[in-house]
């Protein structure tokens, strides 16, 4: 089995955001020592719209000038190490300013490209595709939607096929929220390691342009979601976030999950690492081709590092550990 091992390369888009230094520049770091440790590539699904942003504001607050060129540091020695560099987009950075007290994140006018009218979707994602791709100095193919808001596909499906965008992974088994800014709705998705689609994003098309590699899902008991938040209480040196800023609030969702089995993502992020190896087990079990395991570098936690070796060591010569610059490019 294909096992991809991907991180959203981002800052927090509640109040605050947090650091560039605390969630993102040093557990990434640490990711590429893992990486460099073991042989084994990563692809960081960059959020590109957060350094386009650092870019205008960069005028009146010159201190940005240094954190933009801290991550684009990164970035290149991401690719110089042989990991990967991809495309992810959180349109809501059209909208934000900077202040002397930090970001205002303003997420409710444009936190999808759905939106945007169709007509601007075309120029925004270009101009993305094109600024990452100068700042890494090689084309991307691969995409992840921010906030996995990728629904009504039909609607940037003109713009992903003229870019060369031909890979996605955004869909996760059995995923669905709704809340009053965004939705997502994967009920309908293949359960597939990897399929082809065309203008419905969670409708296999075997002569589709795009391809989708779904991250992996599964349903977590409430028990998981206890001992989650109990391990944080009781032992926050192992189980706190390096991350230092705060989520958009979504408010039940803690309830919900504390009550109900539900649907989420197969991750590395904190205590969600610790099902890592029985997940993986499952799917290989099953004869599935392809798994994608979510992360993010603020999410990052010393139990999900631990974890995250633990895992790779285990299945480094049971599967082939691959990143999205390894698929076939584009036509």
């Amino acid at each position: 089995m294909n096992i991809f091992l991907t991180l959203d390369y981002e800052l927090f888009f509640g109040n605050p955001t947090g650091s560039v230094e605390k969630c993102i520049l040093e557990p990434t770091e640490r990711l590429l020592n893992i990486s460099r440790k073991y042989g084994v590539g990563m692809t960081y699904f960059v959020d590109i719209g957060y350094l386009l942003a650092m870019e205008r504001e960069m005028i009146h607050f010159p201190q940005l000038q240094h954190d933009y060129n801290l991550v684009v540091d990164q970035l290149h020695k991401i690719i110089a190490e042989g990991s990967d560099v991809q495309l992810h987009i959180h349109p809501h950075w059209e909208d934000c300013n900077y202040t002397p007290e930090g970001w205002n994140m303003i997420t409710h006018l444009h936190y999808k490209l759905d939106d945007f009218p169709e007509e601007e979707i075309y120029p925004l994602v270009k101009r993305y595709k094109e600024k990452l791709e100068e700042i890494i100095g090689r084309k991307v193919n691969s995409f992840r939607a921010g906030g996995w808001c990728l629904q009504p596909f039909s609607k940037v499906e003109k713009a992903f096929q003229e870019l060369g965008i031909k890979y996605d992974t955004t869909v996760f088994q059995g995923g669905k929220f709704s809340s009053e800014h965004y939705a997502f709705d994967f009920t309908s998705a293949p359960n597939k390691g990897r399929y082809q689609f065309q203008s419905v994003l969670t409708h296999e098309n075997p002569e589709g342009y795009f391809t989708e590699i779904p991250i992996g899902g599964m349903k977590y008991h409430p028990l998981f979601y206890w001992q989650l938040y109990g391990w944080g209480r009781v032992r926050p040196s192992r189980h706190k976030m390096l991350g230092d800023g705060n989520f958009i609030a979504q408010p039940g969702r803690k309830q919900k999950h504390l009550t109900k089995s539900s649907w989420n993502h197969i991750s590395m992020d904190g205590y969600f690492a610790s099902k890592l190896k029985s997940a993986t087990r499952k799917f290989a079990k099953s004869g599935r081709t392809d798994l994608v395991v979510i992360g993010h570098p603020k999410s990052m936690t010393e139990f999900s590092f631990e974890r995250l070796e633990r895992y790779i060591q285990a299945m480094q010569k049971k599967h082939e550990f691959l990143t999205f610059k390894d698929l076939p490019h584009a036509d």
